[in-house]
């Protein structure tokens, strides 16, 4: 399933976000008397992206494509189940040239995401995940430097199952 789905969608999503690094613009706002006034979009600077087992490539592909789109460096935490795929991503965006500490990877256990998550430098941090972590993630980054936080959590396809 991996190779025939899974690495046919990661292709797919990085061609899609690369679309996007050039389309991340500010905006001129009219208003009134003989003021300039516009918005003037920059990146939010070291991202932190915590990803799980399942689909470790596509869920790699889904933090890097946009994190690299607006400009930003990332380091990535794997999971300590399936740390190989991002690895060897790792050493393709380096054979690729990519400047050193823009892609950074680190595997390891919860204390390794605490860490990240709890780390001054890192301006936002994601996670993918469990509902419990993420509330520990959310916890961790206001106690360090109120970085920004995403989160998405728990299962999106509820199901119910009757007896017949």
């Amino acid at each position: 399933y991996g190779t025939s789905v899974d690495l046919h969608l990661v292709i797919q999503y990085l061609r899609y976000a690369a679309g996007h690094a050039d389309k991340v613009l500010g905006s001129q706002i009219p208003v009134d008397g003989h003021i300039f006034a516009y918005t003037r979009k920059e990146p939010v600077g070291v991202c932190g992206a915590i990803i799980p087992w399942n689909f470790p490539l596509l869920m790699f592909a889904w933090k890097v494509g946009p994190i690299l789109a607006t400009g930003c460096t990332v380091v990535f935490k794997t999971s300590e189940k399936t740390p190989l795929s991002a690895l060897h991503i790792g050493k393709l965006i380096k054979e690729a040239g990519f400047p050193p500490g823009v892609v950074n990877i680190l595997s390891g256990y919860g204390s390794a995401g605490e860490a990240l998550a709890r780390h001054m430098d890192v301006d936002k941090i994601a996670f993918t995940g469990s509902t419990a972590v993420g509330h520990k993630i959310e916890q961790y980054a206001t106690e360090s430097n109120m970085k920004k936080v995403t989160l998405e959590l728990g299962g999106k396809s509820p199901m119910i199952i009757f007896d017949d």
